[in-house]
């Protein structure tokens, strides 16, 4: 994948990502392209399946973090 793809991949949200997920595993599953297109849908659902991971693994971080912060307001949170 050029550099420039990669680029556009990092650009999605992660419903974009999916949504275009989707479509590839449709193209995939329907059949009737060439073996070269087969092979190019098959790297592109790769690397969209790999951005939803990073959109996936950054949400799972960020609610890991959230919950080792006191509440605030609660007691012994200072406020």
């Amino acid at each position: 994948m050029t550099e420039a793809q990669q680029d556009a991949f990092a650009e999605l949200s992660y419903e974009e990502a999916r949504e275009q997920l989707v479509a590839v595993v449709a193209k995939l599953e329907a059949g009737g392209v060439s073996l070269e297109d087969s092979l190019a849908l098959w790297e592109r659902g790769e690397a969209l399946a790999q951005r939803c991971e990073e959109w996936l693994e950054g949400a799972r971080r960020r609610l890991d973090a959230a919950r080792r912060q006191p509440e605030a307001g609660a007691p012994g949170s200072g406020e």
